[in-house]
């Protein structure tokens, strides 16, 4: 089965640094159908004035998978981490038994665009971890790209729990297929462009759960399509 969730039916807020859409419960937004999907907790699509952002602040027993669509992300952490984190590359912080983190926009021009994501991890209480790095856009322009996957798996980066995230970049028209096991569940949110799965048209924002089935085909409907599609147990 599949069934579609529009963008527009996302919860918003907005405080005036930040434009902030909620594909799930979060913060002020609330609604005890939308408590996330599987171990899927959070997708934040985030929109930050120049020089804004998130003073220090602490999370603890989470996944938190952040992706940069336009600008300059800057972090820094307990951990020592310092960094700034743009389009093309990913982020990946295991909260474990506690870290402190900040995050800004790092242009005094330029807004900040990203998604950030919680995955509820399988072991809590385990140290805290950090990494950054350049997704290979070669391979995620040829179809979909495994960037994240349990320990163990082999893609770039890891967490701690039965989820993969792939990412595809499809060029305008480009025809996508992915065999999907049926015993697991797929979540799929379009993070820029428009593309087509069936008869069912979908642009950025909007987002489809897959159930039971075989096989994902879709078609780009444009040529700056970003995909990202989870694959949870």
């Amino acid at each position: 089965m599949i069934s579609f969730i529009p963008g527009e039916s996302r919860g918003h807020a907005e405080h005036g640094w930040l434009d902030a859409r909620h594909s799930f419960s979060f913060s002020s937004y609330y609604d005890p159908q939308r408590m996330g999907y599987g171990a899927l907790r959070v997708i934040n699509e985030d929109r930050v004035v120049p020089t804004a952002g998130f003073p220090p602040h602490g999370h603890r027993d989470m996944e938190i998978i952040t992706y940069v669509l336009d600008g300059e992300l800057k972090h820094r952490d307990s951990l020592g981490s310092v960094g700034a984190l743009r389009h093309g590359e990913i982020q990946v912080m295991s909260a474990g038994r506690g870290i402190q983190h900040s995050e800004y926009n790092g242009s005094a021009r330029e807004p900040l665009h990203l998604l950030q994501i919680w995955i509820e991890p399988a072991i809590t209480g385990k140290s805290a971890s950090y990494g950054q790095g350049a997704l290979d856009a070669a391979a995620l322009r040829g179809g979909f790209s495994a960037v994240v996957g349990p320990r163990g798996a082999d893609t770039p980066f890891h967490i701690d729990q039965d989820a993969w995230l792939h990412i595809a970049w499809p060029a305008a028209g480009a025809v996508l297929e992915k065999a999907l096991d049926t015993r697991r569940r797929y979540y799929l949110h379009l993070a820029r462009g428009a593309i087509r799965v069936g008869a069912q048209r979908l642009v950025a924002g909007d987002a489809l759960t897959l159930e039971g089935e075989t096989a994902l085909r879709l078609q780009a409907d444009g040529d700056d399509a970003e995909i990202l599609l989870f694959d949870l147990a």
